[in-house]
């Protein structure tokens, strides 16, 4: 347990070691306020105020790095757009690497606990693993208390299995992350770079891949923890669950970013009344939720309106797909997929907003998008990238369809020879196309 602890706060310091404190302060505090949960008499009215305490703290901390300038200059624009003098007092503070992910983390353990829906954990040396553990530390996925905790009372006892799983799921990762996602940044960083200088068409092209880029992108840095964690004996569930292939707002939500969409559903939705208190209500709570959302990923109005957005297609969803219901002479293949390409097409608009670095960047985006100006890719080098993302976007795509339709897993667990084909296939791949320039991962900023 030392050594997990260790390794994780050796890892979270070698990035910047100042941080190592404020992690340890979130770490104590939660971990404090979690005892006092959990000694304090059912009804006492100090439970709620130790609960209240940890929340307000771990919002203050995640707020003062995260949201201080960006709430000033908003209330400095506001003020002078009324006609008022406003002197802006930015810092120049620097955003913690995985800041929102740990805070929302230790959050979920005192609610849960305030809840009676975990056992307070008395070993602080176990909580600060829980708390910082290292493969999912900087960039999820945000693990639960009621999972992770209860994998912490005995000595992992490592099996062949757990190893071979574990390998199969970080080399999928890094087909996600240096195949798929690093090729395909190529054309959506010449996109965004400047998109009043590229046609309408590369801007569409840009914005399909840069909606795959940061699927391959999240998506395998999620199974590369999870593969991790998974060699050193520890169980998490899976983030990501083919997210493209949703047919409903809904159901993409339910299949991107799991462990962020799950939190959001039972912390915030759920608390504020979720669907039990009428159709109006429902509404404004799936709005409020998914405009948290969207700033929680960035203080940026481009993340509000991203926010926003998936907000407004939630509550479509719900007007719509009472009246569709009704509808009993459409073929449910046709259905389903003008539902698909509804669907896509409009997470497709949101991730132009959420790419974008400002709002009048996206609506330039979408403007010429829309209308097409220029029916050309460009230069040779960027009909080569498009080609190549292309086939890989396609190949990816096809063997993610395939694997919802055949558990390869099962022949790799029965048949050694075909696990050691995949993972010789694997590493041959990642030499002939990986890309290794050092791209970050994009939920790094987050």
């Amino acid at each position: 347990m030392w050594v997990c602890l260790g390794g994780s706060y050796l890892f979270y310091g070698w990035w910047d070691w100042r941080f190592l404190g404020l992690i340890a302060l979130l770490t104590g505090l939660n971990y404090l306020c979690g005892l006092k949960i959990a000694d304090s008499p059912p009804g006492n009215v100090w439970r709620k105020y130790y609960v209240s305490f940890s929340i307000v703290c771990s919002l203050v901390v995640l707020g003062f790095f995260k949201y201080f300038n960006f709430f000033v200059e908003s209330f400095s624009a506001l003020a002078k757009t009324a006609g008022f003098q406003f002197h802006d007092v930015t810092m120049a503070i620097i955003l913690p690497v995985g800041i929102s992910f740990y805070t929302f983390q230790a959050m979920s353990y005192t609610v849960d606990l305030y809840r009676k829906e975990v056992e307070a954990e008395r070993s602080f040396l176990k909580f600060a693993v829980f708390v910082s553990f290292f493969p999912q530390l900087v960039a999820g996925p945000i693990v639960r208390a009621r999972d992770f905790l209860p994998q912490l009372q005995s000595d992992r006892i490592v099996e062949w299995e757990d190893i071979r799983r574990g390998i199969n799921l970080i080399l999928w990762g890094f087909i996600l992350k240096v195949i798929m996602a690093d090729n395909l940044a190529v054309t959506v960083d010449c996109a965004f770079q400047d998109p009043s200088a590229v046609s309408g068409l590369y801007l569409l092209t840009g914005i399909v891949f840069y909606a795959f880029q940061i699927y391959g992108d999240f998506g395998g840095y999620s199974l590369i923890a999870i593969g991790l964690a998974r060699v050193m004996g520890f169980h998490f569930n899976v983030n990501f669950n083919r997210p493209y292939l949703a047919t409903s707002f809904s159901d993409f939500w339910k299949r991107w970013h799991i462990s962020l969409s799950s939190w959001l559903r039972d912390y915030l939705y759920i608390p504020l009344g979720g669907s039990r208190k009428g159709k109006r209500r429902t509404q404004i709570n799936l709005m409020l939720t998914m405009l948290l959302g969207g700033l929680w990923h960035g203080a940026a109005w481009t993340f509000v309106i991203w926010g926003a957005l998936h907000g407004g297609y939630l509550i479509l969803q719900r007007v719509v797909s009472d009246r569709v219901a009704k509808i009993r002479v459409i073929p449910r293949r046709l259905t389903c997929g003008l539902a698909w390409v509804s669907v896509f097409s409009g997470v497709l608009l949101a991730w132009v907003f959420f790419r974008a670095q400002s709002l009048d960047e996206a609506f330039l985006v979408v403007e010429k998008i829309v209308t097409l100006d220029r029916f050309s890719v460009g230069t040779i080098l960027r009909k080569f990238f498009f080609l190549k993302g292309c086939i890989i976007i396609l190949a990816v795509f096809l063997l993610e369809l395939l694997s919802s339709r055949i558990d390869f897993d099962l022949f790799a667990r029965k048949y050694a020879v075909i696990n050691g084909l995949y993972v010789v296939s694997v590493l041959l791949l990642l030499s002939f196309f990986g890309m290794f320039g050092g791209g970050a991962f994009i939920y790094f900023q987050f």
